[in-house]
């Protein structure tokens, strides 16, 4: 059966969409764009002495280079700042991969964040987090302790996930919306497409399992916001926002969000 959603133009595409639509120029367009919205909440969350919380991909990455350089250019404080981050790929025995890894995300972030930025403006490692496939529950308990995630930060994979929360047909999508953070196995199709964007295509190579944010802690961020840019991204937003809420594209199950948006370029948006 085919879709007529994914035959749209850039105008059709705009007219009515499920998720609210911004089309921007390029990819640093996008990825700026995500940066400067990160820095801004971060210095009206300081004007007012409260804590900053975001939830943070490995996917994009584009921003946090335009990040770190506001960070640093206008001496952000980020003292008061919880970087929860979506996820992490794992062993085969549900472990963390190495930090020294190159897909660690773990080692990303420390790599191309935290020692990029002044250390006198950069958080505590207490406040750097990832999901532990030891302690799931502790991202729910830090999230409740600070009162919510500000903004959840993030991409679309292509099956629709967000983080690692792979497509699920056997579930509603209320039954999805509840999933926690945890382990699971990642799915042929985004081991797949993932080894093509991480390792030349180096499929053998791709771990197995992972641990991930769960939907329902997205789900509950204030704001929620999404960039895609990839030339595979043109059918993932087309069906993010005109497709019909399944959890077999969880993405799908945000489109009732009181505050979310999805930025991606003129070459997502305009068919070949």
């Amino acid at each position: 059966m085919s879709h007529e959603y994914y035959g749209y133009t850039k105008e059709e595409l705009l007219k009515h969409p499920r998720i609210p639509l911004i089309v921007m120029e390029d990819n640093p367009a996008v990825f700026k764009a995500l940066a400067k919205e990160m820095a801004e909440e971060i210095k009206r969350k300081n004007g007012l002495g409260e804590n900053t919380v975001f939830i943070c991909p490995v996917g994009p990455v584009g921003q946090y280079p335009f990040f770190v350089d506001m960070v640093n250019e206008q001496n952000i404080s980020l003292k008061n700042v919880w970087f929860i981050n979506m996820d992490e790929y794992l062993t085969d025995d549900r472990k963390w991969i190495p930090k020294e890894h190159p897909l660690s995300f773990r080692g990303f972030m420390d790599r191309n964040v935290y020692t990029q930025i002044k250390p006198e403006l950069v958080m505590s490692e207490e406040q750097r987090i990832f999901p532990d496939p030891d302690n799931p529950g502790y991202i729910q308990e830090v999230i409740d302790r600070l009162g919510g995630v500000d903004i959840c930060f993030g991409g679309i994979g292509i099956n629709g996930h967000v983080a690692f929360n792979e497509a699920d047909a056997s579930k509603t999508p209320e039954e999805f919306l509840q999933l926690p953070t945890r382990v699971l196995p990642i799915s042929p199709e985004t081991r797949a497409i993932n080894s093509v964007g991480d390792l030349n295509g180096a499929l053998e190579d791709m771990p197995h399992y992972c641990i991930t944010i769960g939907i329902h802690e997205i789900s509950q961020a204030k704001k929620i916001r999404l960039g895609c840019f990839r030339d595979w991204h043109r059918a993932v937003v087309r069906r993010a926002a005109y497709g019909e809420k399944s959890a077999d594209f969880p993405v799908s199950l945000l489109q009732d969000h009181p505050d979310i948006n999805l930025k991606f370029t003129e070459f997502v948006a305009n068919l070949p």
